[in-house]
């Protein structure tokens, strides 16, 4: 998860705004949610399983092939995610006997009973000196779909914020020079696959790290009126800003038919004093999850469908301590930190 966003090309002047909704959101299968393992605690990935169908959630995103996880979303009618972990990328990466080893013990032996729509090679490696493993291995994956006709399979990669190396106002967005070195085939590859590229999207750190300027409502999803305005497109949240701000700078490369989908996008419930509440968390999680099911797009591209998953299921007590470990919708026990679902 990126840290934070870069505070400087998002400076938007005004007050913050206290939200006043706080209600329950109506779940959904078109609404995902990551399943982060890093905790002592956590229930066992049955029952973790149980507990998404329980409440609807109809997509799920693995950080790496966890063979419990996957054992226990047999038959489960679950859309998965499964990422290929970051240190393996270099290994895989030279060597075509690796992948499809790796694509023969974490995804074939499922194909019959779950339903994988990407596998994510490399989380957050973009920028970063794993990028340069990310295509290669893609490469070799999509030889493998290819020859399996696995079309549904997608390929892609995660990419923080701080990929861009400009994204405000939205239009002006453009990759670092270090990322876009690895992009630049990537999302071609993309292009010519049918794929998405994922991002994390997190309002809450360039809110946390600058609340003068920026305004909790927008936030929030809470602003009643355009905070933004960016030529002739309006910008109510700063998640449309953020996810039209990957767009632009995809177009700047060249690429214009690339979806992008929400990897993670979360609010801490505690950590961080006045800004990290259950208050609002909630109001985040419920309006993030009113967005995603409004299919209304974004301002630059409204309509089409903007697939998200929320970060996290569980809070994870072998985080970072502070705000890390308080990203879940659920306690370890199973008891939820806050109304959502």
């Amino acid at each position: 998860m990126a840290v934070q966003l870069l505070i400087r090309v998002l400076l938007l002047t005004s007050m913050a705004v206290i939200p006043n909704q706080f209600g329950t959101a109506k779940a959904s299968a078109d609404i995902g949610v990551c399943y982060g393992m890093l905790g002592n605690n956590l229930p066992p990935a049955t029952e973790v399983i149980n507990l998404y169908k329980h409440n609807n959630i109809g997509k799920i995103r693995l950080f790496d092939p966890d063979p419990s996880a996957l054992q226990a979303l047999r038959g489960s009618e679950i859309d998965v995610t499964v990422g290929i972990r970051n240190e393996d990328l270099a290994g895989l990466a030279s060597n075509q006997d690796a992948v499809a080893s790796w694509f023969a013990a974490h995804v074939e032996p499922y194909l019959n009973d779950i339903v994988f729509s990407n596998i994510a090679v490399g989380n957050e490696v973009i920028p970063g000196h794993l990028g340069q493993y990310v295509l290669p291995v893609m490469e070799s994956l999509q030889a493998i779909l290819d020859h399996k006709n696995l079309a549904g399979i997608k390929l892609t990669t995660v990419l923080p914020a701080n990929a861009l190396a400009l994204s405000y106002p939205p239009s002006a967005a453009q990759f670092s020079d270090e990322a876009a070195n690895d992009l630049r085939g990537i999302i071609r590859f993309m292009s010519t696959h049918g794929a998405p590229l994922m991002i994390n999207v997190y309002p809450y750190f360039a809110y946390a790290s600058d609340p003068v300027n920026v305004r909790l409502d927008y936030a929030l999803f809470t602003a009643t009126a355009p905070v933004v305005q960016d030529g002739n497109l309006s910008y109510h949240n700063m998640f449309d800003a953020i996810v039209d701000a990957f767009f632009w700078a995809t177009e700047r490369e060249g690429v214009s038919d690339v979806n992008i989908v929400v990897a993670e996008s979360g609010w801490p419930s505690a950590g961080n004093g006045g800004f990290t509440t259950p208050e609002l968390a909630s109001t985040y999680a419920k309006n993030f999850v009113n967005h995603i099911l409004s299919n209304a797009g974004t301002p630059k591209r409204p309509g089409p469908y903007v697939e998200g998953f929320i970060f996290a299921m569980f809070n994870e007590n072998l985080k970072p301590a502070g705000v890390e470990q308080n990203f879940g919708l659920f306690y370890p026990n199973m008891n939820p930190v806050y109304p959502v679902f």
